[in-house]
């Protein structure tokens, strides 16, 4: 992509859908540097829905208007800090990379006046 693009996943680990993330934060980082090795930040873990959800979820449920209901949610935020799409879990990454990689080229140019725009923080 070009070190003028920039673009970064960030993982919220969550216990709330199953309580399949019982681990320590400590453990859930120990866990996915050595079984996914995986090179983006993995916050600690965080309620996504509710009254005690993080700020952050708040921002992402209300801008799309979709709610996690499960695990391995995915949002696509735009450099300017708009929610562009959501998907659940059962889309799998392959699926929407053409979309982040048409975003990640839209960074630093123009958008299109026809662009819907989500919501603005």
């Amino acid at each position: 992509m070009g070190p003028e693009k920039k673009f970064e996943i960030l993982a919220f680990p969550c216990n709330q859908f199953g309580n399949q993330e019982p681990g320590t934060n400590e453990e859930i980082q120990q866990f996915v540097s050595e079984v996914y090795r995986v090179h983006f930040p993995v916050f600690a873990k965080v309620d996504v829905i509710g009254e005690t959800a993080h700020e952050a979820w708040k921002f992402l449920s209300s801008s799309f208007g979709v709610t996690p209901n499960w695990n391995f949610w995915k949002y696509l935020v735009d450099e300017d800090g708009l929610v562009v799409n959501a998907w659940g879990p059962k889309t799998p990454v392959e699926d929407i990379f053409h979309e982040i990689k048409e975003a990640v080229g839209r960074i630093g140019f123009q958008k299109p006046q026809n662009m819907r725009r989500r919501t603005e923080l």
